[in-house]
């Protein structure tokens, strides 16, 4: 099977393909597969992820009105922080109110 990629065509190996393939990488003596303790060993590259150490934060999708669109865009970068710093004020003064 040919796939199209932006700058050229290759093709995909059938699953029987990729079985021969994988087959005989594994009965090459002179490269066995690494364990997971080697595997564990292995660095993260500079500018690859890791885990998270705080809560992520809910991707959501939100309507307003463009004069708060506006008004926060206005101060710059960051504008979408400052708005979720906003909210969480409302919902810590809501909190202390109702308790």
């Amino acid at each position: 099977m040919q796939v199209r990629s932006k700058t050229r065509i290759f093709d995909v190996p059938t699953p029987a393909e990729d079985d021969a393939i994988n087959a005989g990488a594994l009965s090459d003596p002179d490269n066995p597969p690494l364990t997971d303790a080697q595997l564990s060993q292995f660095k993260r590259l500079r500018g690859q992820r890791g885990p998270q150490k705080t809560p992520v934060k809910c991707q959501v999708t939100l309507r307003l009105d463009p004069e708060v669109v506006d008004f926060y865009k206005a101060t710059g970068s960051g504008w979408q922080s400052r708005i979720n710093d906003a909210l969480v004020g409302s919902v810590k003064a809501k909190k202390k109110t109702a308790a």
